[in-house]
C-alpha cells in the first residue's frame, strides 16, 4: 500500500505521462529517491516503465533505481533498452547487483553484455555467476575491506578514511599472509586503543563467517542470531572472499519470504515481470490447478466406488464438503507452521518426533471438539443419531491424519532437499481431500448396517 505522499506522486507522474509532458516528468525524477520510484514502478504498466526508465539519462542514478527493483522486472527492463547503454549501468552497480541482473537476462543478451564489460568488472561478476544461485558466493560483494594483522590502529584508522570504493566498513577484518580470515576488529574498538598498537593484539579471533557455497537462508540466520551489521566470507581453506552486509540480508529475507508465499500458492515470482501478459502469467499458474484438478477427479472416483453407500444413506452427501474443507484447513496450518519453522531455524529434525506428537494430538482435539458440533447438527438434521456419529468419528480421524500429513511432508521434501514451501497449498489440500473422502465413506461403510433407516 503507498503512503498519501507516494500516492500522490504517482498520480502526478501518471498524468504527466498521458499529458505526454516529458519534461516537467524528468524533473520529478531528478527529485524522486530511487527507492521510492521502485516502490511506485510495479503501479505502472510495461510501456510507462520503459519511458520513465529511458528517461534517467545519468547511468548511476539508472543504477540505483534497477537496485531497487525486483531482479526479473530490472531484467525486462533491460531487454528493450541499447545494449551499450545496459553496460554502462550496469558497471555503476555493486557487482552482486549486476550479477543478479544478468542472471534474470536471455543467454545470448547476457553474454553479449559481458563481452562489452569492463575487465576489472567482468572478474567480479563472472566470478559472482560461477557460483550457484541462492547462495552466499553469488550474493556477496568481493569488494571488501581487509587489513593485515600486522597492521598499526593509526594505519588501519588512515586506510578506512581512504575506502572509497569498499562496501561499507561496518567492520575490519583481519586477514594473514595467505588471506586467511583470522579476526575482526569493531570501529568502535579501533577508536578506543592506542594508535601504536597491532590489529593482532586487539582483534577478535572468534569470527561467525559463511562459506561460499552456503545457502542464503542460513547466511540470513547467522546475522539475525548474533546481531551482526554484516557478515564476511570464506573458501573452503577460510580465504576471505567477501562480504555481505545487512542490507542485503533484508533483501533476502524479503525474498525467500515472498518466495514461500507464492509456492504455497501455486505461483512464482516471475508472475511481476509478466503482469500485463495474460498467456504468461496462466502458464506460471496452470501446473499447480492441473494438480489441483487431477486431485479432484480422484476425489470424484472415490465417491463414485462409494456409490452404493450413498445411494443406501443418502444423507451422508451432506457432510462431504465439511470432512473435505476441515481436512484440508487443518492440513494447511500444520504445513505452514512446519514450513515456516525449518525456514526460521525453530524447527530442526532432532525435534521432528515431539513436533509430530504434538499435531496428532492437535488433530485428535480439534477433529473431536469439530466433530461432535458436525455430529450433533447431523443428528438434528436428519433425525437419525447413527450419522452423527459416522460424521464425528470420520472427521476425527480424518483431521488427525490431515495435520500429521501436514507436519510429515514438509520435513520429507526438507529431508530430499526440496523447497518444503511446494508440499503446501494445493499439495496438502488435494492430498487431504483424497484422504477424508476415503477415511468418511470408508467409515460409513463400516457402520453402514447401523444407519440405514
Amino acid at each position: 500500500m503507498l503512503t498519501p505522499r507516494l500516492q500522490i506522486t504517482l498520480d502526478t507522474m501518471k498524468k504527466l505521462l498521458r499529458r505526454q509532458a516529458m519534461g516537467n516528468l524528468s524533473k520529478m525524477l531528478e527529485k524522486l529517491h530511487p527507492a521510492d520510484l521502485a516502490h511506485i514502478f510495479p503501479y505502472f504498466n510495461e510501456t510507462e516503465q520503459r519511458a520513465i526508465f529511458n528517461m534517467i539519462k545519468d547511468p548511476a542514478e539508472a543504477a540505483k533505481v534497477l537496485s531497487e527493483i525486483e531482479w526479473v522486472v530490472g531484467a525486462q527492463l533491460l531487454r528493450s533498452i541499447d545494449t551499450e547503454r545496459v553496460i554502462q549501468i550496469l558497471q555503476e552497480m555493486p557487482s552482486d547487483d549486476a550479477a543478479e541482473i544478468i542472471s534474470n537476462l536471455p543467454e545470448e543478451l547476457a553474454e553479449k553484455i559481458l563481452q562489452g564489460m569492463k575487465k576489472e568488472d567482468l572478474e567480479d561478476v563472472e566470478g559472482l555467476l560461477s557460483y550457484p544461485e541462492e547462495t552466499a558466493g553469488r550474493i556477496m560483494n568481493p569488494n571488501y575491506f581487509a587489513l593485515h594483522e600486522n597492521t598499526t590502529v593509526k594505519e588501519a584508522i588512515k586506510a578506512v578514511q581512504r575506502a572509497a570504493d569498499a562496501e561499507m566498513v561496518f567492520y575490519i577484518y583481519v586477514v594473514d599472509d595467505r588471506n586467511h580470515l583470522v579476526g575482526v576488529v569493531s570501529l568502535r574498538q579501533l577508536l578506543l586503543v592506542p594508535p601504536q598498537k597491532r590489529l593482532r593484539d586487539i582483534m577478535i579471533t572468534e569470527v561467525f563467517s559463511v562459506k561460499t557455497y552456503e545457502d542464503q537462508e542460513e547466511v540470513a540466520k547467522v546475522v539475525e542470531k548474533y546481531n551482526i551489521l554484516a557478515v564476511p566470507v570464506v573458501d573452503e581453506d577460510n580465504k576471505l572472499v567477501g562480504v555481505i552486509t545487512v542490507d542485503d540480508v533484508i533483501d533476502i529475507l524479503r525474498d525467500e519470504a515472498t518466495e514461500d508465499f507464492l509456492k504455497m500458492a501455486g505461483t512464482r515470482e516471475e508472475e511481476f515481470a509478466y503482469v500485463d501478459d495474460i498467456m504468461k502469467v496462466s502458464r506460471l499458474r496452470f501446473p499447480w490447478l492441473i494438480t489441483n484438478l487431477l486431485g479432484g477427479l480422484v476425489t470424484g472416483y472415490l465417491l463414485w466406488l462409494f456409490k452404493i453407500t450413498l445411494r443406501d444413506v443418502l444423507a451422508l452427501v451432506t457432510f462431504i464438503p465439511v470432512i473435505t474443507a476441515m481436512g484440508g484447513n487443518a492440513g494447511l496450518q500444520s504445513s505452514s507452521i512446519m514450513i515456516r519453522g525449518f525456514a526460521t531455524g525453530r524447527i530442526e529434525y532432532a525435534r521432528l518426533t515431539s513436533i509430530l506428537f504434538k499435531e496428532v494430538r492437535v488433530g485428535v482435539v480439534m477433529g473431536l471438539v469439530c466433530g461432535t458440533l458436525v455430529g450433533v447438527v447431523g443428528t438434528l438434521w436428519h433425525g437419525n443419531p447413527a450419522i452423527g456419529v459416522v460424521v464425528c468419528v470420520a472427521m476425527t480421524i480424518a483431521m488427525t491424519v490431515a495435520c500429521t500429513m501436514g507436519a510429515l511432508v514438509p520435513s520429507f521434501f526438507r529431508k530430499v532437499h526440496i523447497d518444503p514451501a511446494i508440499a503446501s497449498g494445493p499439495f496438502v489440500t488435494t492430498a487431504n481431500d483424497i484422504t477424508g473422502i476415503l477415511i468418511y465413506m470408508g467409515t460409513a461403510t463400516i457402520l453402514l448396517k447401523y444407519i440405514i433407516y
